[in-house]
Order: structure tokens, then C-alpha cells, then sequence
């Protein structure tokens, strides 16, 4: 058969089956669409009726977002969701995403189809409907949607059955609570001793600091040697008893990482965080062979499936997924026992708003393999702290005796009026620092 007969032949075979199929529009012809979309008057997500017979009879009604600025010039506004429902019980959730506030909260809305009418109690089944049916796999701004859908249908969950959330995980494994770190940043050796003190004191036992300036690929030796005096200095002043993290930040190549961890071997670190970018997994595994200081990372990874490479690999030790970024509760819940299986530990990332961090003691509480916890605040409460306590009616993400308490409410544990974050309006979304190296090209943060 000739070219031009056949592509004739193909041409009226795809137009007579359009014909037969009225649903489909002129934009589905490529074959990308399999189904016809339901109509405006569906009273539910798609594939709802397939669990009709199970359904628990709680619906959600409605979906709200908020963004939230302490200070108008903020780059990290929370990103809360609050999903309503015909029984009156509230979940709440968060999605915050440093630069990209706007961005998180357009997201969220679009996914007010997977939820409004849909039983929160299957959050599983609304997981998997936003993150397949998105197509295109989520990055940062898809997942911190999910993300904060994700918690606040686990908060609804737990509400719904009057138990907190780390039980319907399997937890607690420790009673006590969640074992912690603060930060301490750019503390000379005077003030490191006075950590010491007021650590010992109120019985913390792990804190985190950070190397100073940015790093080419290649640095010069004055500037590595003035990292590795920072980290001996931290340790000189804040004694043996604690256990220290060091957050490189990604700003060092696997040849700078690789000097300064292996200079500070002897120091006995709890761990090196992001020795370099964590999506260069061989590069970061060239650091790990390097040194027997633990590497931990995980911070900006999505999804289960985004720590899957350096699980199998077994290039780190520890890994750092976040729960405003990663996919929620259900996420964090599944890279936990995906990392456990491998011998690798998790010690959560938590540097946004209050609620995530909750959240995430929730899923830490029910971890066998969880370190620690982080929260990017400081040894003495400052004035976020007060907002928070202002908001939640308790010291939100403060230790106590170096631990974070676990709550016996349903859910996540708190209740939050719309009322109280008014204080705070939306200032937009602000952009995430921007740092150059001497010569003005782009440098690692």
C-alpha cells in the first residue's frame, strides 16, 4: 500500500471513531485522554462510587488556604490548608515552601477537585489520585501541596477515631517523646559555653551549626582551613557530652566535603548534613567512602520514591526528608520504613511553621529507626515561639528535659482559628537568598 492511501485510511479511522465517541474533544485525538472527564454536576472525585459501600459517612465540604507572613518581607510565609467537613471536625494542614508561597498555595486549590465530597478517611487512595493523576511527578511545589493536603486528612483521621496520630502509626516507641535539636549559629566560644550550660540544664543533648562562607569547587586552603577551626571550636566549646550536626548546606564539592569531614573525623560528629547537592548522588557517595563520619541528607527530596536512589546505593546514613516538602505525613511515614529495611536513620527536617513540625513528631513517634528531630529554632525561645504559643494555646515545638512531649488529643494535637492568623496577612510570596561568589557567579546556599 502506498504512503499517502495508508495515511488516508489512518486519517478516516480516527475520525469515525471520534464520531462514535461524542464525549471526546478535538484536543483528545492524540489519545492522552483515556476517559471522559465527569461533569460539573458530580458530586464527588472521580472513582468515588467505587467505595460507596465503605464509605465512612465523614465528607469533606470545604478546602481553604492561608498564607501567613510574620514579617511582610518573609520568604518562607506558612502555607496552612484547612479542610471542613459535613460532621464539623477540621484537619489542618501545612505546605510551606521557602520562595514559592504562591505557587504551593495555586497548587493546593488545584487539587480541591480530588477533595471536595471525598471520605478523608482514605488518605491513601487521595495520595495516590493527586500524585499519579498529576502526570508529571512531583518537585517542590507539587509536593508541598500534597504535603500539606496529606496532614490535614491525617489530622482529620485521627480526630475522627479520637486517637493522636502516632498511634494510629503503631506508636509511641518511647514514651518520653521525641528526642530534639536546636540550632546554634555563629556562636563564638564564650557563648558556646553558656549553650553548654543552658543545655545541660534543661537536658539537651544534640545541637546543629554550620560552616561560614561559600565554597567553590576547588577552594583555596585558607578557607577550607577556616571551616574545619568553626566545627573544632564547636566542639571545643560545647564539651564532649553533646552531639553535634554540621549542616555543609550543599555549598561544598565533593573535593572540599571530602577535606574538611575527614579533618574532623576525630571529633566524633553525629553527622555531616549535605556535603554536596542531594540530587549528585555519586558525588556524595564519593564523600561517604572518604570519611566514617555519618552523612545525612534528604531535606529537598520528594516522595518516597525520590530517596529511593541513595537508599539502594547505601550512600548515607541518615536521611532528612521534611514533611511540608516530601508528601506529608504518608510520605515521611513511607521513607522512614523503606530507610529502616536498609539500616539507614532519620532524623527529620522541620525549619517552616508549627504545624509541620507537629505533625512530624507524630510520624518520629512511631519511627524504629528515628535519631532526632530538628526544629530551626534556638536554645532560648524567641519571638516565633510566642506567636506559635499565642496561635496553638502551648509551647509548640519546645523541648522539655531535651525532648519534644507527645500529645494525647486526637489527630495532630491542637485546634487553630482562622481569627488568630489574621494578625498575620499574606505579605506575597518573597524570594529565598541569593548568594555569588566573588567573581559573581552563582554560589551554593
Amino acid at each position: 500500500m502506498r504512503r499517502r492511501s495508508f495515511l488516508a485510511l489512518g486519517s478516516a479511522g480516527v475520525l469515525s471513531g471520534a464520531s462514535r465517541n461524542h464525549s471526546r474533544s478535538g484536543a483528545d485525538l492524540c489519545g492522552c485522554a483515556f476517559l471522559p472527564q465527569a461533569g460539573p454536576s458530580q458530586t464527588g472525585p472521580v472513582g468515588l462510587e467505587a467505595f460507596a459501600d465503605i464509605n465512612s459517612g465523614l465528607k469533606i465540604t470545604g478546602l481553604k488556604v492561608f498564607g501567613v507572613s510574620l514579617t511582610p518581607k518573609s520568604d518562607r510565609p506558612y502555607v496552612f490548608v484547612k479542610l471542613e467537613t459535613n460532621q464539623d471536625l477540621i484537619g489542618w494542614g501545612e505546605g510551606t515552601l521557602e520562595g514559592k508561597a504562591g505557587a504551593v498555595m495555586a497548587c493546593i486549590n488545584d487539587f480541591r477537585d480530588f477533595l471536595i465530597g471525598a471520605d478523608p478517611m482514605q488518605v491513601e487512595h487521595i495520595w495516590q489520585s493527586m500524585y499519579v493523576h498529576s502526570f508529571y511527578r512531583a518537585g517542590p511545589v507539587i509536593g508541598s501541596a500534597l504535603s500539606g493536603i496529606d496532614q490535614a486528612l491525617w489530622d482529620l483521621r485521627g480526630k475522627a477515631l479520637g486517637m493522636p496520630v502516632y498511634k494510629l502509626l503503631g506508636g509511641p516507641f518511647d514514651t518520653r517523646g521525641v528526642r530534639g535539636y536546636y540550632h546554634i549559629d555563629g556562636a563564638g566560644r564564650e557563648r558556646l559555653q553558656q549553650i553548654r550550660e543552658t543545655a545541660r540544664e534543661q537536658g539537651i543533648t544534640c545541637v546543629k551549626g554550620g560552616i561560614p562562607g561559600y565554597y567553590e569547587w576547588l577552594e583555596r586552603r585558607p578557607k577550607i582551613d577556616r571551616a574545619i577551626k568553626a566545627i573544632q571550636l564547636m566542639r571545643e566549646g560545647l564539651g564532649p557530652d553533646i552531639d553535634i550536626g554540621v549542616d555543609f548546606h550543599a555549598k561544598t564539592s565533593p573535593s572540599v566535603a571530602s577535606i574538611i569531614v575527614k579533618e574532623v573525623e576525630p571529633l566524633n560528629l553525629l553527622f555531616v548534613e549535605e556535603p554536596c547537592p542531594p540530587e549528585n548522588v555519586q558525588a556524595m557517595a564519593k564523600i561517604a567512602r572518604r570519611s566514617t563520619t555519618p552523612i545525612a541528607t534528604g531535606e529537598r527530596l520528594i516522595a518516597s520514591y525520590g530517596c529511593r536512589e541513595l537508599i539502594e546505593m547505601g550512600v548515607v546514613d541518615i536521611l532528612q526528608t521534611d514533611i511540608n516538602h516530601v508528601g506529608g505525613i504518608t510520605a515521611l511515614w513511607k521513607v522512614a520504613a523503606t530507610a529502616n529495611v536498609s539500616a539507614i536513620s532519620m532524623a527529620p527536617h522541620a525549619c517552616e511553621g508549627p504545624i509541620g513540625g507537629l505533625a512530624t513528631i507524630h510520624v518520629d513517634a512511631a519511627m524504629p529507626n528515628f535519631l532526632v528531630q530538628e526544629i530551626c529554632g534556638q536554645v532560648k525561645p524567641n519571638a516565633t515561639d510566642k506567636i506559635w504559643e499565642e496561635w496553638l494555646g502551648f509551647p509548640a515545638m519546645r523541648m522539655v528535659d531535651g525532648r519534644f512531649p507527645l500529645s494525647e488529643k486526637p489527630g495532630l494535637g491542637f485546634e487553630l482559628s482562622e481569627a488568630s492568623l489574621a494578625k498575620y496577612p499574606f505579605g506575597g510570596t518573597r524570594p529565598m537568598a541569593r548568594v555569588f561568589h566573588e567573581d559573581g557567579s552563582v554560589a551554593e546556599w
